[in-house]
C-alpha cells in the first residue's frame, strides 16, 4: 500500500466500513455472494478510491462486477452514513477485481505441475 500516512488510514477506514456494508446491510444486493474487500487506494485529496473486491467462490464474476456498479451510489451514501463523523469527504468509488488470489493458486499449480528431475548423487571418496 503506497501513499501518505493520511491515505493509508482513510483507505483502511473505508475497507472496514464497507465490508461491513456488504456484510450486513447490502447482502441482498450481492445476491449472498461472498466477497471480500481485498484492498482499498484512495487519491491523494481523497475524492476517489479504488476498492479491489476478491470473488474466490463465485461463479460469475463480471455480473456482481457490474451489480456493484449499479448500486455504486446506494453503497456510497451508506459509507457516508457511517463515516460522516469522522470524514469531510465521502469519496467516489470505483470497484474492481482483485485477481492476487487466482494468481496465487494458478502459480502453485503450475509448480506444482513441473517435472523437475532429481538432482544426482555425488560419490564420496571415503
Amino acid at each position: 500500500m503506497s501513499g501518505t500516512v493520511r491515505q493509508q488510514k482513510y483507505a483502511k477506514l473505508i475497507q472496514k466500513e464497507i465490508s461491513d456494508i456488504f456484510q450486513r446491510d447490502k447482502r441482498g444486493i450481492l445476491d449472498n455472494a461472498f466477497i471480500t474487500v481485498a484492498e482499498v487506494r484512495v487519491s491523494p485529496d481523497l475524492s476517489f478510491a479504488k476498492i479491489y473486491v476478491s470473488m474466490m467462490l463465485a461463479k460469475d464474476k463480471p455480473a456482481i462486477l457490474k451489480k456493484l456498479e449499479t448500486h455504486k451510489s446506494e453503497i456510497r451514501k451508506a459509507l457516508g452514513d457511517r463515516i460522516r463523523n469522522q470524514a469531510r469527504i465521502i469519496p467516489n468509488l470505483a470497484f474492481y477485481v482483485d485477481e492476487v488470489e487466482e494468481n496465487a493458486t494458478r502459480m502453485d499449480e503450475l509448480i506444482k505441475n513441473l517435472n523437475i528431475p532429481p538432482a544426482p548423487e555425488e560419490e564420496s571418496n571415503d
